[in-house]
């Protein structure tokens, strides 16, 4: 299959290119400031022209979303917007404009987080977020079949233990290659409309 992979070089997503390309899948890489195409995907535009470089897909996955943690008391409606565009809108987007381009029976597969389920001070933003995007899921999905659509949530990534560790007491750390294959599951099989929690 031919697979965009975007976020393709961060720690998430290059595990997730690496085990696709693994499997045999052509992947475009996609990233803001390196990849076979240059997307920074909160700007609507620019999703836009995404799709008419990257042609004939099969799958699009995403591994990437910005967010501001800071205190609720201290979270400005600045942080909150961008937090719900860098995170929820983006992938929103990445869905509504790419239900024209990709293949009748393809998929996509966004990103949420362990914050959803299990929220920390400080994290609001980001639970809010990731909560419409597993709304969107459960939504699109009875929408753009035969196309499907899903999330994979994971819980805090082994490799960010060390800058974000401080930030999620008591959450246990998953390997990346571990959420990686979520999304080989997500890609390859049928299901829709549902969130993978890997913990």
């Amino acid at each position: 299959m031919k697979v965009v992979v975007v976020g393709a070089f961060g720690t998430l997503g290059g595990a997730v290119r690496s085990e696709l390309v693994d499997r045999g899948h052509e992947v475009v890489a996609v990233g803001r400031s390196r990849g076979d195409v240059l997307c920074d995907i909160a700007d609507p535009a620019a999703v836009g022209r995404l799709y008419e470089q990257a042609t004939g897909i099969d799958a699009v996955v995403c591994a990437a979303g910005d967010a501001v943690f800071a205190p609720l008391g201290e979270l400005t409606t600045a942080d909150m917007t961008a937090t719900l565009r860098g995170k929820a809108l983006s992938q929103i987007e990445l869905v509504r404009q790419g239900v024209r381009h990709v293949a009748p029976e393809g998929s996509f597969t966004l990103v949420t987080g362990v914050l959803t389920q299990q929220p920390i001070v400080g994290g609001a933003a980001a639970s809010a977020a990731n909560g419409a995007v597993e709304a969107f899921v459960r939504a699109a999905a009875i929408e753009i079949a035969p196309q499907r659509v899903n999330a994979v949530s994971p819980s805090l990534l082994t490799e960010s233990t060390e800058s974000y560790g401080p930030f999620f007491p008591g959450v246990e750390p998953v390997p990346a290659a571990k959420v990686a294959r979520a999304y080989v599951r997500s890609v390859e099989g049928r299901e829709t409309g549902r969130v993978l929690s890997v913990d």
